[in-house]
């Protein structure tokens, strides 16, 4: 089966050199990564020299910093570097455009923008459905962490909310490990297992379809959660991806298809 990360981080200055996320790729049969700049990073370099000392292995996914005189010039030369995406925010702006030009400008340059936030914070609410108008025929939106919702109460108002951009085509949602949506257990069994877990992924099938969700594993924070191999595994063994080759689209080939592996 192909499988494909399209949410994993490496780096010099914060978290984990590559090497490692591949030793977790290698080891649990996943065959490609998108490698998402962590936050307040905009030296993108060290992706570009992990894509290229490991071909066919990933796509990088830069960031622009907001206060860039030219982030479009930035953008367009990082393109020809190699980009496959930017990572954008709900909020993002740049002093020098727009709220909606960096978002537009991706779309153009056939870059796929990866988008984080909160449900809880509203993130994904009014303001982002102006974002989702404004670059509908442009721009290919990736959200991030099953839009945040974290540890969202039932009945999910925020979350519902955020569920909401399924209605624009151009979108396309990220599916995490359980250790970002259900609490830890206060008792361990000898396998992994949660307790209590939400109907969030179940909820993101009804409203985006498998073709629209893909896996994405927060390596490494999620090591610090359930670690990357359940990350993996809860995704592939869950009740919602049962029915005919769901499975594969979610883990592989959605993803394969968004960002061109």
């Amino acid at each position: 089966m192909l499988i494909i990360d399209t949410h994993c981080h490496a780096g010099l200055n914060w978290f984990e050199p590559v090497e490692v996320l591949l030793s977790q790729m290698n080891g649990n049969g996943v065959t490609g990564g998108v490698l998402v700049q962590h936050a307040g990073t905009f030296d993108n370099d060290y992706l570009f020299e992990s894509a290229t000392r490991f071909p066919g292995r990933f796509k990088v996914c830069v960031q622009v910093d907001p206060d860039d005189p030219r982030p479009e010039a930035t953008l367009e030369r990082l393109k020809k570097q190699g980009a496959a995406g930017i990572r954008l925010y709900p909020d993002s702006k740049f002093k020098t455009h727009g709220p909606y030009d960096m978002w537009k400008r991706a779309g153009e340059l056939g870059l796929v923008v990866s988008t984080g936030g909160s449900a809880a914070a509203d993130s994904f609410g009014k303001e982002f459905k102006k974002v989702l108008d404004a670059c509908a025929s442009t721009t290919q939106v990736n959200i991030e962490h099953l839009a945040g919702v974290g540890h969202e109460p039932a009945p999910f108002p925020k979350y519902k909310e955020a569920l909401e951009s399924a209605r624009w085509p151009n979108t396309t949602i990220k599916v995490p490990g359980f250790g970002e949506v259900a609490r830890r257990p206060k008792k361990h069994r000898n396998d992994f297992f949660v307790d209590g877990l939400p109907p969030l992924f179940e909820m993101a099938r009804e409203a985006f379809g498998v073709r629209r969700m893909m896996w994405g594993s927060d390596f490494p924070p999620s090591a610090g959660r359930e670690g990357y191999r359940n990350t993996l595994e809860g995704v592939r063994t869950h009740p919602a991806f049962k029915g005919g080759d769901d499975v594969e689209w979610v883990l592989g080939k959605s993803a394969a298809k968004l960002w061109g592996f």
